[in-house]
């Protein structure tokens, strides 16, 4: 219990660091919950299995970690659509 509860405290201090916009926390849950979820119906059908599930099948570290995943995607997502304003090499 106490590496999940510091692992959410991470994933929300990363985004708080780094991110801070309502879209990027959305993005963060909406990809925590949909891969959380087709990892539960991949173990529920039996094509994969945890050696030691911890919460309803699912190691309870995974939302955690697809949370910081997706935030990390919409940064780099929005840093490429912003552009590159670097000047070119004349070389």
């Amino acid at each position: 219990v106490q590496l999940s509860l510091t692992l959410a405290a991470l994933s929300l201090g990363l985004w708080w660091t780094f991110d801070r916009s309502r879209s990027g926390f959305g993005l963060g849950l909406t990809t925590a919950f949909l891969a959380t979820l087709i990892a539960q119906l991949l173990v529920y059908n039996g094509i994969y299995q945890y050696t030691s599930p911890d919460f309803l099948y699912v190691r309870s570290w995974l939302p955690c970690i697809f949370f910081s995943g997706g935030v990390t995607v919409g940064n780099i997502g929005r840093q490429l659509a912003m552009g590159s304003t670097e000047k070119p090499h004349n070389d």
